[in-house]
């Protein structure tokens, strides 16, 4: 049957593209819809400020009259300057099980790449750090993040199939939380306060939301230093951190968030953790209303799988203790709420300083997500 595409020029076929895995994914119990408008507004060039910097064009595959594909094309101009390529991103890719269909929209992200001179694709990837990024190859039998997508095995077939190659993997983390602190060495917690002492460090007590609020522009300076030297990371504008703080920081948990300041009261070292809400996101299915709020509501407040999101340290501080630091309070935490299970955010496979935190927790490495890679052949 043959395959047409369509480029996305307007709300009615923004709306086909946003919603076409609640089709593709209907019956699979490990998919985890994200929230219709959430995804509408990230290619709302009014609302998303990575348009700043940034280009998208989107694809519809149609077969018999029905979407059965889609694809996000991205170029991202800061990347590209940052760090000396010609690269074209791809996300939000996902089709039926037909190489056809694959190929279709592959090829109208190569014929984009061609118009705009670029000589690479790879992906997926989202406009900055903070979106979902990195197709699952391992752990199909393991809920996701609402911080990242789960997509079908064949997908990865399907992309090898039309010449993409592995560029760089992340992994992904679940341990058990103990029970009690008493399960952690104790030199370990000995260690974790001769640092406090020995480095004239200072742990913020966050006592209101507001509190967390007025260090939040701070806390985001501070990671994109920490992200500098990660793969494919685009420093955020100052419009960027203003959107993430409006859309996110209301949501956190002020017991579940580590900062660590020095003696002049700059902040050196975080770390973010939420309630799982993956539970929650399938019995919204992608609504908030008109019983979504309530479901996402109860999860934060009943709970025992504790997601990570997003640490930092400052590079001048490194190697001192820090990370123990803030993954002992933030254990004391967890084990005060109950949490049975911790999940982290996905972690580059050569990450090792970062996943050496997740030793005290005997980690198992469950999934494993990959970037994709394609060099464009003249013509």
């Amino acid at each position: 049957m043959a395959v047409s595409i369509k480029e996305v020029l307007d709300k009615k076929y923004l709306k086909t593209f946003v919603t076409l895995p609640f089709t593709l994914y209907k019956d699979d119990p490990m998919w985890v819809p994200q929230l219709i408008r959430d995804d509408m507004e990230i290619f709302d060039r009014e609302k998303n400020p990575a348009f700043d910097y940034s280009d998208s064009r989107l694809f519809l595959a149609y077969q018999d009259g029905r979407p059965v594909g889609r694809i996000a094309a991205i170029h991202n101009r800061a990347a590209n300057e940052k760090y000396g390529t010609k690269n074209l991103r791809f996300g939000w890719f996902d089709s039926i099980n037909n190489p056809e269909v694959a190929a279709a929209l592959f090829q109208a992200v190569e014929g984009w790449a061609r118009e705009l001179g670029l000589e690479t694709l790879s992906g997926p990837h989202g406009f900055c750090d903070l979106d979902p990024q990195g197709m699952l190859v391992e752990g199909f039998d393991q809920l996701p993040t609402i911080a990242g997508y789960y997509n079908f095995p064949y997908y990865q077939k399907l992309v090898e199939g039309l010449g993409y190659v592995k560029e760089i993997d992340y992994v992904e983390f679940r341990a058990q939380v103990p029970k009690e602190m008493s399960a952690f060495p104790e030199k370990l917690l000995r260690l974790a306060d001769r640092i406090l002492e020995r480095g004239n460090l200072r742990l913020i007590k966050f006592e209101k939301k507001k509190d967390i609020l007025g260090r939040a522009v701070e806390l985001f300076h501070l990671l994109d230093e920490a992200f500098d030297e990660i793969y494919g990371s685009v420093p955020l504008t100052e419009r960027q951190i203003q959107y993430y703080i409006k859309k996110y920081f209301s949501f956190v948990d002020k017991d579940l968030i580590q900062a660590v300041v020095n003696e002049k009261d700059e902040m050196i070292g975080f770390m973010i953790a939420m309630p799982s809400l993956s539970l929650a996101f399938q019995k919204a299915n992608g609504r908030l209303f008109p019983l979504g709020w309530w479901h996402l509501l109860r999860a934060f407040k009943n709970n025992d799988v504790l997601d990570f999101y997003l640490a930092g340290i400052k590079k001048s501080y490194r190697g001192m203790g820090v990370d123990l630091l803030m993954v002992v309070n933030i254990a004391r935490a967890a084990v005060a709420k109950g949490f049975r299970f911790t999940e982290s955010n996905q972690e580059l496979e050569t990450n090792n300083k970062i996943q050496a935190q997740w030793k005290y927790f005997n980690p198992v490495q469950h999934k494993r997500k990959r970037i994709f890679k394609k060099f464009l052949k003249s013509v």
